[in-house]
């Protein structure tokens, strides 16, 4: 009969040989526990080491040290405190100064500025809800500025250059056809308004960068329910003082892109010159996509056109400098519109005047040594054209369905050969 030994498989050890007792989970967690401990003589981080080292020069240093070191900290915010109340309390006089010498700059607009806010630390001036009205028709404002905020540029500075830069955050501009018949009647053109003089009451450096972000541009003809509306629209201009060209050709960079007429997109990109005499010069490429021509109506309606529907989409160039008219258009292209030509009795002397100041600007243009005006391709597609004749009795009207026209190598300039249709 096997023994208790050779029963349970302990054949092969001593009998009399005690077996050791394994060790609880509780012993190995903190057995683990200690072999994770750092040595006693090991040394603190170097954070701690700089932290004591700092701490004993200053036991060190004594009591008249201590004391100096306090009271510079107190001097340092005390100076501080005085910096924030004084800009607080310079705000108003500089409020009232301000929007006193940009309205005596401007002609036929009056600028209000509810607040102002001007900080000593970032060299900024910020103005809250600026307002701008044309004192003919002061209701609605033509432009209202949520947020205007001037500063020095300081990337500028690496290059020894002390000047500023302005953003024009989510600007509303609103015009209407009361303000723009008041405009026209104006003898005092609009580029003698005195925006300029106007913009500088602001900043007393020089602008060279100009910001818009998030723009709203609207129009309003006779029907207030159908506004031409610009939106989201962003413009940045860089180097407006050419403090990086020797040759001033088109120094600054400019960029402007907008969701217009609510679904369609324009991105405008190139380069400009504000300091151009007499008139700032750009020279820039152009893209217009899915702008809807119906939103265009009211306006048509004046030059006697009746449309409906369609989109439009073009690319090209644009040169327009005191030296410089050139404009190639790469693509135009109207897709799916109705379009009609009516002729009326009451407008005919209307018409007559409109054919006759068509035809002189067109002779003006053609073969003008400095000006380029030049259309590579232009095509109707999918269209609806027609003429009608309400001089008549009935009335008729001639057109064109399913119409699809394409011009090439439409110029003023005779050098370029002739059309093609």
């Amino acid at each position: 009969m096997p023994s208790a030994a050779q029963y349970y498989g302990l054949a092969g050890s001593a009998v009399g040989t005690p077996i050791a007792p394994s060790r609880s989970r509780e012993d190995s967690s903190l057995s683990t526990h200690r072999k994770s401990e750092p040595p006693r003589n090991a040394e603190p981080p170097k954070k701690e080491k700089r932290w004591n080292r700092a701490l004993s020069k200053l036991r060190k240093a004594g009591p008249a040290s201590r004391k100096t070191a306090l009271s510079v900290g107190v001097a340092i915010l005390i100076l501080i405190v005085l910096v924030i109340v004084v800009s607080f309390f310079i705000d108003e006089p500089l409020r009232r100064q301000m929007e006193r010498r940009m309205n005596q700059s401007l002609k036929g607009y009056t600028v209000q500025i509810p607040k102002l806010h001007f900080s000593l630390f970032g060299l900024s001036i910020t103005l809250h809800d600026l307002t701008l009205r044309q004192q003919a028709n002061p209701d609605p404002p033509v432009m209202v500025v949520p947020k205007l905020k001037a500063s020095v540029q300081w990337s500028e500075l690496v290059t020894l250059h002390l000047v500023a830069d302005f953003l024009f955050d989510k600007p509303r501009v609103h015009v209407n056809l009361g303000q723009l018949r008041a405009e026209y009647q104006d003898p005092v053109p609009v580029k003698d308004k005195g925006w300029q003089d106007a913009l500088e009451q602001i900043y007393p450096l020089k602008i060279n960068l100009f910001r818009v972000d998030d723009g709203n541009f609207v129009y309003i003809d006779e029907d207030p329910k159908k506004p031409l509306r610009i939106s989201h629209l962003s413009f940045r201009a860089n180097n407006i003082r050419n403090i990086h060209s020797r040759d001033h050709v088109y120094p600054s960079q400019i960029r402007a892109e907008g969701v217009i007429f609510e679904s369609g997109r324009g991105v405008l990109d190139g380069h400009a010159d504000f300091l151009a005499k007499p008139f700032p010069g750009v020279h820039a490429l152009f893209r217009v996509e899915r702008v809807p021509l119906d939103s265009l109506r009211p306006l048509s309606a004046r030059a006697n056109l009746s449309l409906r529907g369609g989109t439009l989409d073009t690319h090209g160039e644009i040169e327009y400098a005191p030296k410089a008219k050139n404009v190639r258009v790469d693509d135009l292209a109207i897709k799916g519109v109705h379009l009609d030509y009516i002729h009326t009795a009451a407008t005919a002397q209307a018409e007559t005047a409109r054919k006759e100041k068509v035809a002189t600007a067109a002779k003006k243009a053609t073969n003008r040594q400095d000006m380029n005006l030049r259309l590579d391709h232009f095509e109707i597609v999918d269209s609806n054209i027609g003429y009608v004749n309400k001089t008549k009795n009935p009335p008729y009207r001639v057109f064109v369905s399913n119409a699809n026209v394409s011009v090439t190598n439409l110029s003023n300039q005779f050098r370029n050969g002739p059309a093609v249709v």
